[in-house]
């Protein structure tokens, strides 16, 4: 781990850079082996707090936190928890695309292995059937966006309906029961 501590309106002591590295240390535990830079800043705001900037870079990823507290190693120990969770997401958010490409990639070779479903029912959709005039069935038929067709019972008739769209999606077919 590289790490540069520098102080602007505020001198960077060693005990202070040796609290930062000590700290640091939870940040290595997730990066293996990979060589991370680190470049802490510490500063004064003001009389009364001081300001700790922490910029981690590791394989081409950059995490920051910035605190302000009275205490300034209790700044650097924000910093740290607000670094750490960042690079828990950002694995987690990775580990989980991982996943799901590998999960995609089963089912991919799966689907090559086996046969199509050919000749099945796979989708079965219930719903009630309601005695209305063929006015209304096209209504109805027209506010489902995405439906071709509308099964009803015909008010007149009281026998099963079914109303579709024609391919010039303008015009209307009726399909009745002859007997």
């Amino acid at each position: 781990m590289n790490i540069t501590i520098t102080g602007k309106d505020l001198k960077a002591t060693d005990a202070i850079k040796e609290y930062a590295e000590k700290k640091l240390t939870r940040i290595e535990k997730y990066f293996a082996e990979e060589s991370i830079d680190v470049t802490v800043t510490i500063k004064k705001e003001n009389a009364m707090t001081v300001v700790a900037e922490m910029y981690v870079s590791v394989k081409g990823m950059s995490y920051k936190a910035v605190t302000e507290d009275k205490d300034l190693y209790a700044s650097i120990d924000k910093d740290i928890d607000i670094l750490e969770g960042q690079i828990r997401k950002t694995k987690a958010k990775r580990e989980k695309m991982q996943k799901d490409s590998s999960i995609k990639q089963m089912n991919i070779s799966g689907v090559a292995e086996e046969k199509p479903v050919e000749e099945e029912i796979i989708k079965s959709i219930s719903y009630e059937l309601k005695p209305i005039s063929v006015e209304d069935a096209k209504l109805k038929l027209t506010e489902r966006k995405g439906n071709i067709f509308y099964t009803f019972v015909n008010v007149d008739t009281g026998k099963v309906n079914v109303i579709f769209k024609l391919k010039d999606s303008n015009n209307y077919g009726l399909v009745e029961p002859e007997a």
